[in-house]
């Protein structure tokens, strides 16, 4: 589940020895030769090289021995020594069949070593040479293409170097596909207790102490982890939502299905499968979570897709069952693969692995940004994320500073390596639109008990709904994302008690720091009132502001879920001018909401409007705070 390296030529082509032959007449060469090549294919890659070793003894000329080499060092990752072959084959040679052979291989070394130039010079005399193998050629020309981007966007000198996290977070032979809660205290990765395929994965989660140090991990819950694989996973950013990848036996339907469980108080759910609308016969894994929990974008191998693996996404539907998904489409997914999909907290920025669009050669992290339905053209991100190695599963925080990743190497034993690493963000590639979170605890406010919620997120200059959450209903704490340009309206709804709102404008706010703010609902009561946070009006003037509208629809709604009950819509004003002149302004205003609320279906017997003008201050009229506190509309329920 790690990783899916591929390399462009695990065995010497048939057509190849039939039309060249082999450049040695000593049969004990050629037996020794046939026998490392079964090795080879079988992974046994020290076994091939003492066989070739022995091969070359018998004929120091031996050009295919030296490229077999070279092709079974590619394959440890051990560069130098493949190029050193390649290189010494090419001298044994003036066969221009066989040169092609070695260039093209050559030219996929050297583009992993991230020796560009060399790569470009004999990916070249490969392309202008080569006349029948077409699709090899398109793949030398990607390539040279690749390296020339390469060149044209190294690493910005003195930026931020990544880093690897802790020996206290990378404890385990391998670890990969980290993900962190919008508040940033929790991280949540995958661990593979060995460097085997058949070891165990597990799900394993950190926090940090009060001094921000990340805390030893520990299993997710007994009830996620099993004696099977369960891996890649991504979390909901209040850290109550987590969709897994698991492969062992628990009812799955394919090779690998996605996951849920549901975090209450501190226990998580028993997890339960997808089910067909998203899961299929196929491989499902990569899984990445909307801030919400509400839209799921994951990598399948099934068919109808574009490539070998493709995105696909899913919402969840009112009815709390996931859609049937469906392909991301262009630009995002091409005819090779995508992988590793993170959806940033913000909804808009998608991060991805590809190896089918220009890049440094392999796979590289690009970026899109969604806008209405659609989503631009993918951005590479450039060094230092990308370089000549293969990147994956990047993860951006809400603020765009930080991004943490695996970063994996295959070892010269044939083992992996993996780390969870940490890199500084650097200026030019912080996404467009940076988020922060308020979070805190909902309760009863006159016993303390804490309330499970609903709190509803709002863009009101567009009166659409940009997120939904519920609060613990143990804890009653909730976190809600709120991201730069658009101003929000928070509004926390639950039968039998008024709704609470809130205002934030983070419309043209570029710098912001997380809030904390705990919420008390009053039940619906007689006498118990609500300030309206987002009624909207000019300076001076009565007519609402399109703005209001959102927040005057959830005055309609708490209506028609509460039929008995009637309310007074109430006008204030602070002391600012003539007392006369205030008091009319807060009856028009009052008047305002009592006519649209009409115009919305509300019966007049269930309204009244009264104008208060300045009288009822609730903070002092000293200070612009204070003033623009007491100007407000509130309902009182009669």
């Amino acid at each position: 589940m790690i990783r899916v390296v591929v390399f462009f030529l695990l065995f010497l082509p048939a057509w190849v020895i039939a039309q060249t032959g082999l450049d040695t007449k000593s049969k004990k060469a050629i037996d020794l030769y046939t026998v490392a090549d079964n090795f080879r294919v079988r992974g046994q890659y020290n076994e091939a090289i003492s066989a070739l070793t022995e091969a070359i003894q018998k004929d120091k000329k031996f050009t295919e021995a030296y490229y077999r080499l070279g092709v079974v060092y590619m394959s440890m990752a051990d560069y130098q020594r493949a190029v050193n072959n390649f290189k010494y084959a090419l001298t044994l040679t003036k066969d221009l069949r066989k040169q092609k052979m070695i260039w093209f291989d050559l030219g996929e070394v050297y583009m992993r070593s991230g020796q560009y130039k060399d790569a470009i010079d004999v990916l070249s005399g490969y392309v202008n040479t080569e006349t029948q193998n077409k699709q090899r050629v398109a793949k030398a020309m990607s390539q040279i293409e690749n390296a020339r981007f390469a060149l044209n966007n190294q690493a910005v000198n003195g930026a931020t170097r990544p880093h690897p996290l802790s020996d206290t977070v990378n404890r385990f032979p391998l670890q990969y596909f980290p993900a962190l809660t919008a508040d940033q205290q929790e991280l949540i990765f995958t661990r593979r207790r060995g460097h085997r395929l058949e070891d165990d994965e597990d799900l394993v989660i950190c926090r940090k102490d009060a001094s921000g140090k990340w805390l030893e991990p520990q299993s997710v819950s007994a009830m996620i982890n099993t004696p099977d694989n369960e891996g890649t996973c991504t979390i909901s950013a209040d850290g109550r939502k987590i969709i897994f990848t698991s492969c062992g036996d628990r009812g799955y339907s394919g090779n690998c299905d996605l996951f849920e469980s549901i975090k209450t108080g501190e226990q998580w759910s028993k997890p339960v499968n997808l089910g067909p609308n998203v899961n299929s016969g196929d491989w499902e894994s990569h899984p990445t979570l909307s801030a919400d929990g509400r839209t799921l974008y994951f990598v399948s191998d099934r068919r109808g897709g574009f490539g070998r693996n493709d995105i696909w996404y899913t919402t969840l539907a009112e009815n709390g069952k996931w859609t049937k998904a469906r392909n991301l489409g262009e630009p995002i997914n091409t005819q090779y693969d995508e992988r590793s999909p993170f959806i940033h907290v913000n909804g808009k920025t998608l991060y991805f692995a590809s190896n089918g669009l220009v890049g440094y050669g392999g796979y590289d992290i690009f970026y899109s940004e969604k806008s209405g339905n659609t989503w631009s053209k993918p951005v590479n991100m450039g060094g230092p994320v990308n370089n000549h190695e293969d990147q994956y599963s990047l993860f951006i925080t809400a603020d765009g500073k930080k991004g943490y990743y695996s970063h994996e190497e295959n070892l010269p034993n044939g083992t992996e390596k993996s780390v969870l690493m940490e890199i500084q963000i650097p200026e030019n590639q912080i996404i467009k639109f940076r988020s922060n979170y308020v979070k805190g605890v909902i309760s009863d406010a006159q016993t303390g008990e804490k309330l499970k919620a609903r709190i509803e997120l709002f863009d009101i200059n567009k009166n659409e709904i940009v997120s939904l959450v519920d609060s613990d209903s143990i804890s009653g704490q909730y976190l809600m994302v709120l991201t730069q340009g658009s101003e929000y309206g928070l509004y926390v709804n639950k039968v039998g008690y008024l709704f609470k709102s809130l205002n934030f404008n983070y419309a043209e706010m570029k710098d912001f720091e997380p809030l904390v703010i705990d919420i008390q609902l009053d039940r619906a009561k007689k006498g118990q009132g609500a300030v309206l946070q987002n009624i909207f009006f000019e300076v001076d003037r009565y007519e609402l502001k399109e703005k209001s509208f959102t927040e005057l629809e959830k005055v309609a709604r708490f209506l028609d879920e509460n039929p008995q009950i009637r309310i007074e819509i109430g006008g204030h004003t602070d002391n600012s001018g003539n007392p006369a002149y205030n008091q009319q302004l807060s009856e028009k205003r009052a008047n305002a909401v009592y006519n649209y609320l009409i115009s919305k279906g509300v019966s007049p017997k269930r309204l009244s409007a009264k104008g208060f003008g300045s009288s009822k201050p609730v903070a002092s009229n000293e200070t612009e705070d204070g003033r623009q506190q007491n100007r407000r509309i509130e309902f009182t329920i009669l």
